[in-house]
């Protein structure tokens, strides 16, 4: 089993939709998928499941047994350990455990819990990898191959402790400077977090107690084209995707190392093209864009774009497998990053 997050501190890149579609073309594949939804925002859960599945999931009232908030309720709350989470199945080997908005609550807690595990505080350690251990749980019992971690855009106590989970992270990229700044802040704070995890790990009081190694390797980035503003001039555009490999080397990979291109940069996964006029229709048919058919709207040019889309998404899971396979073998994070 492979985890793996789609973060970038920059929001607005598409991330949730790039999610979403990686899974549901890794099940083509053949492989069983199962989806966290962390982002306090719910949109991959929103984007899952219909409105009045919805409204199931999230009652009008403070418990939802059914969200990642239910399972962690009972830490939130001060009276005991995660429960069991629910695991909401999509398709068969496809499932997701359904985020919540009041996932937010658990930020306080979280940064409280970080400081007291230097001092080994059993409940601290049980905050901190709350998410780690939920997921253990709901892999097994969906049988997962990879898990896919949505986390929100920020810097944040819930983003580390996902993190902190997770073997792998890739980097959704829009094209502009915003996005270059995100890498900039990303890098850092990763290295830092790492290290300051395996500094707490020391500390653990108690040894069965199941605890993430807080990996969290660069795995690569993908340059999201579909955020692009219409109106950029295509030199402003061009200008952008120049920087990107030599910034990702830099800021994430603590590498000096700056390719001429995406092209030459083994780390660029893929770049998604822009399929604007899909995503309306895919909506409506709640269903990813490369399996939309004639009788959800895509005739003619519509149906075109449809292959063309799943021939990236093709392209862009294959370069993923391959570079989990080639990191994988590879002890703890790149050297350059520890």
């Amino acid at each position: 089993m492979k985890t793996i997050a789609f973060f970038n501190n920059k929001g607005g890149v598409g991330k949730t939709t790039l999610v979403y579609h990686v899974a549901h073309m890794l099940v083509d594949q053949g492989l069983r998928v199962l989806l966290l939804d962390l982002d306090p925002q719910s949109n991959l859960t929103a984007m899952c499941v219909s409105e009045e599945r919805l409204e199931e999931l999230w009652p009008g009232t403070l418990e939802h047994p059914q969200t990642i908030l239910g399972c962690i309720r009972p830490i939130l709350r001060g009276l005991g350990d995660i429960q069991e989470p629910h695991v909401e199945t999509l398709r068969d080997g496809l499932a997701i455990v359904p985020g919540d908005l009041g996932l937010s609550s658990f930020e306080d807690r979280l940064s409280v819990a970080w400081p007291l595990a230097l001092g080994g505080d059993e409940a601290a350690f049980r905050t901190l990898s709350a998410f780690y251990r939920a997921a253990r749980l709901a892999t097994a019992r969906h049988a997962a191959d990879v898990v896919l971690f949505d986390i929100g855009p920020n810097l944040g106590a819930i983003n580390r402790a996902a993190l902190l989970a997770v073997d792998f992270v890739v980097t959704p990229l829009a094209p502009d400077l915003f996005s270059m700044q995100g890498l900039r802040n990303l890098g850092p704070t990763l290295r830092e977090w790492r290290r300051s995890w395996q500094e707490r790990l020391h500390k653990r009081p108690d040894p069965s107690l199941a605890l993430p190694a807080g990996h969290m390797r660069p795995l690569g980035y993908v340059l999201m084209q579909a955020v692009m503003r219409l109106s950029r001039p295509v030199k402003a555009y061009a200008k952008w995707v120049s920087r990107v490999p030599g910034i990702y080397n830099q800021s994430v990979l603590a590498d000096d190392a700056s390719p001429a291109s995406t092209a030459q940069d083994p780390w660029c996964l893929g770049i998604m093209r822009n399929y604007q006029s899909l995503m309306p229709l895919a909506q409506d048919a709640q269903k990813p864009m490369f399996h939309l058919r004639p009788a959800d709207g895509a005739i003619g040019a519509h149906m075109a774009a449809v292959m063309s889309c799943r021939d990236d998404f093709e392209r862009l899971v294959g370069a993923i497998l391959a570079r989990v396979e080639a990191l994988d073998g590879v002890a703890g994070p790149p050297a350059s990053s520890a």
